[in-house]
């Protein structure tokens, strides 16, 4: 628990300094999350984001990453292996290239609640196979969800969510990238959630602001 402290309060330094960084042009990330429950204990995590390098239309990146996930703890405590596809679209020298990455990463999923206070803390470490490379990466998401109309995340809340992610590579250099997010959310009912927010992302030199739309659907598979 001291360890969770110490961390979070590293991460939300380092993010805050990080955002004031750079130069920023502005794209747009559009985003559908499905993480749906197979028995009371396993959950199958399904995933596609269409990311532009402007509003519509130029693509930038195509991810679509899956995975089956166990609870250690009723509803909470997760660890899940899964496997992401990443088709890149970037711009080299004014030309458009295409490079495509197969990803396997494991992951841990424990949540917290304080009050209003919704914390997430997500640990997620990638094998990354690159065209003509391999890498490893570290992954630590601090997240925060706060309800407004109401004590609780039920359905009709308008929520506030934010986090704040930083990668780190296991060779060099260390620091990857870092992103900050902050959004309004509202809760059609108990399996379904829409946020609409803002995104920015510190690379090296780079700096960079996304747009966010993200629709999130919990259906399970079963009564049980």
């Amino acid at each position: 628990m001291r360890f969770l402290k110490k961390l979070t309060v590293s991460v939300l330094c380092f993010g805050s300094i990080l955002s004031f960084a750079q130069e920023s042009d502005l794209g747009a990330w559009y985003m559908y999350f499905g993480n749906n429950k197979i028995s009371k204990k396993l959950n199958f995590h399904n995933e596609i984001q269409y990311r532009n390098f402007d509003g519509i239309g130029d693509l930038e990146q195509l991810l679509i990453r899956t995975g089956i996930g166990y609870d250690l703890t009723e509803n909470n405590n997760n660890v899940l292996l899964g496997y992401g596809f990443i088709l890149s679209q970037p711009y080299v020298k004014g030309e458009k290239s295409e490079n495509i990455e197969h990803r396997i990463f494991q992951q841990f999923i424990t949540k917290q609640k304080f009050g209003r206070f919704n914390l997430q803390h997500r640990y997620r470490l990638e094998e990354r196979f690159l065209q003509d490379d391999f890498r490893m990466r570290f992954r630590y998401l601090l997240g925060l969800n706060i309800p407004i109309n109401n004590k609780e995340m039920l359905p009709k809340t308008l929520y506030v969510s934010m986090y704040n992610e930083i990668f780190l590579n296991l060779d060099s250099p260390v620091f990857d990238r870092n992103r900050v997010y902050g959004a309004l959310g509202f809760i059609i009912n108990k399996n379904m959630r829409i946020e609409a927010g803002y995104m920015n992302q510190l690379q090296e030199n780079k700096n960079r602001g996304q747009i966010q739309i993200g629709f999130y659907n919990n259906i399970p598979f079963t009564k049980n």
